[in-house]
């Protein structure tokens, strides 16, 4: 990594670092953000690296005004890049909305969108608080458990009941399971490797971590097309889910999405729509334990609350609404929102070439200390007593390109947390600085939270 040095030197850049790209990568790979800082403090709100057999050029900034920059440009400008997007293909497709660019990706942004805004995103409230529910009725007085296990049965059970409106039998359970089973092979930095290493894609059978991984994505992907089929063939089947209304949607010329699509957006839905949520989550209930000041606080506001309130009246609570940001802000669980320069772009005084990948990092600039005071510190306060900037704040991304369910994730953040903290007492067992650990590409609290159930209320 090298810096770029003077903010007037145009079109000239720095040498690269002697350090092989396989080495930065892999540095970032197990650690991710302690490599970030250690650049950030060497280089300040700017690096970049030259072109290597891994990766084209790329340049990574904090900076708000650099990033308004970025996302408030013409969205032509910009493309997804084949080589820094590969992680995101490997799990998702070739198919999925965030791989998308130009007219098509606004085409089915458009088509998308529905579900997870307005009445019938707000519809889906009952759902996640009744799934919930049935969730932490398992849970007995002094059981340990972990509680990133029981975030993620939730959120994968939301999504799912969501997505395909079913919530039971053996479609259902089997679904469940693999997706389970396929995402918690990511669930260490090595084991993520081959995500990020095309040289490590070689199937060499069901026992190799990539042939095993191949296998059950295979697995998903004929469970969701059985669905498709099955809902095609029996349109009395079709409902309010999100796989109904891809089956019925039709585009601006009357065209249908293709199986493949629909299969390839069906698995970022239960990847993105779950996965991430499970992780914020489960953070959140660390801190809200970990700094018992701050979870009472929370769980004053939620106790003046009467059993009418109705849930937009809940994800409205000030105190609530700013433990979830700060959530987000200090454990965001991707880094990067990546952008490839199809033409050169004017950025901090320095011109880049096309070809050339920008990467806003959410990361670091959520420590920013000019922005966040005490940035490593757990503060919701500073979400009540300020009003951040989208391009200071940027947990979902931006632009053009931002995470189409941001809304439904902060809609169930908000409900999980107030029904639990509501009904549950717990005791912190993890009760020490937890690291956020790699999983593919999204990051989780190591250990997944332990806690113990101190006292359940009726």
């Amino acid at each position: 990594m090298t810096t770029l040095t003077s903010p007037q030197v145009k079109n000239k850049l720095p040498n690269g670092s002697k350090t092989h790209p396989a080495i930065i990568m892999a540095q970032a790979l197990i650690d991710q953000f302690g490599t970030l800082e250690k650049f950030q403090q060497k280089y300040g709100d700017i690096f970049y690296t030259p072109q290597s057999f891994l990766n084209p050029p790329y340049v990574i900034f904090s900076d708000p005004q650099a990033i308004e920059k970025v996302f408030t440009a013409d969205p032509n400008l910009f493309e997804v890049g084949k080589q820094t997007s590969l992680p995101v293909r490997v799990l998702l497709g070739d198919n999925s909305l965030a791989l998308m660019d130009g007219v098509p990706h606004q085409k089915r942004r458009k088509l998308l969108m529905p579900p997870f805004h307005g009445e019938r995103m707000k519809s889906y409230g009952q759902t996640m608080v009744d799934v919930t529910k049935e969730v932490i009725s398992q849970w007995q007085v002094g059981q340990t458990i972990c509680i990133r296990d029981y975030t993620q049965e939730i959120s994968l059970q939301v999504i799912l009941r969501t997505i395909f409106g079913i919530d039971e039998g053996a479609r259902f359970d089997r679904l469940k399971q693999v997706l389970i089973d396929w995402l918690d092979m990511l669930n260490s930095p090595t084991n993520s490797f081959f995500l990020f290493f095309p040289f490590l894609q070689k199937d060499l059978g069901a026992l190799t971590p990539w042939g095993k991984f191949l296998k059950q994505k295979r697995e998903i992907q004929s469970i969701l097309q059985a669905e498709i089929d099955r809902r095609r063939n029996n349109p009395d089947t079709l409902g309010k889910d999100i796989l109904s209304l891809m089956l019925s949607v039709r585009d601006e010329d009357g065209n249908p999405m293709k199986d493949i699509e629909i299969r390839d957006e069906l698995l970022t839905m239960l990847f993105a729509g779950h996965e991430t949520t499970a992780s914020s989550l489960a953070w959140a209930f660390y801190w809200l334990h970990y700094l018992p000041e701050v979870g009472q606080k929370l769980k004053s506001e939620l106790y003046s609350l009467d059993n009418s309130t109705d849930y937009n009246t809940i994800t409205k609570l000030p105190y609530l609404s700013a433990v979830v940001s700060e959530t987000l802000r200090i454990h965001p669980v991707v880094v990067f929102v990546g952008r490839r320069l199809k033409e050169p772009f004017e950025l901090m005084g320095y011109t880049f070439k096309a070809g050339t990948s920008l990467f806003p990092c959410i990361y670091l600039t959520h420590q920013r200390e000019d922005i966040y005071p005490e940035s490593k510190k757990f503060k919701p306060e500073r979400f009540l007593e300020r009003q951040f900037s989208p391009y200071e704040y940027i947990p979902f991304g931006g632009g053009n390109r931002r995470c189409l369910g941001y809304a439904f994730a902060l809609f169930e953040m908000k409900l999980v947390l107030a029904t639990i903290l509501s009904q549950v007492e717990f005791e912190l067992l993890d009760n020490r600085p937890l690291k956020p650990s790699r999983r593919g590409i999204t990051f989780t609290p190591e250990s997944g939270v332990k806690m113990k159930v101190t006292a359940i209320k009726n």
